[in-house]
């Protein structure tokens, strides 16, 4: 899966916390066109990631809730890693854990989480 529709199945995650998903919400937030989110969505959904029928909501499945959750978790750990663990700004953390959560494989992520763990344990004694 690209970036560009891993940003925008973490969006639809993201606005379904906050209620109905629509079209319009997701080019405003992603500012970007309604054809492009159209694109997109038609694209996620041929891969079985969500639901949405022309005027309608749009709706994760049960795939597409499980796979934005890991996007978001990899995005939440690395910009936490970055802040917190590294010393970068808030603002430059969130925006590079953004490009990172993509590129990284499960391997790098997993041996930054040990990092952060082992950072924690010595931070406690």
């Amino acid at each position: 899966m690209t970036q560009s529709l891993e940003d925008y199945l973490e969006m639809v995650s993201f606005l379904a916390d906050e209620g109905e998903v629509r079209v319009t919400d997701i080019a405003a937030r992603l500012k970007v066109s309604k054809p492009s989110v159209l694109t997109a969505l038609k694209t996620l959904e041929e891969q079985g990631l969500l639901e949405h029928e022309r005027y309608s909501n749009v709706a994760l499945t049960p795939k597409g809730i499980a796979h934005a959750a890991d996007i978001r978790e990899r995005h939440h750990f690395l910009t936490a890693f970055l802040r917190d663990i590294a010393g970068v700004n808030p603002v430059t953390a969130e925006q590079d854990a953004c490009k990172m959560e993509h590129v990284l494989s499960d391997e790098t992520i997993k041996k930054l989480k040990l990092l952060a763990k082992n950072q924690k344990k010595a931070e406690l004694r």
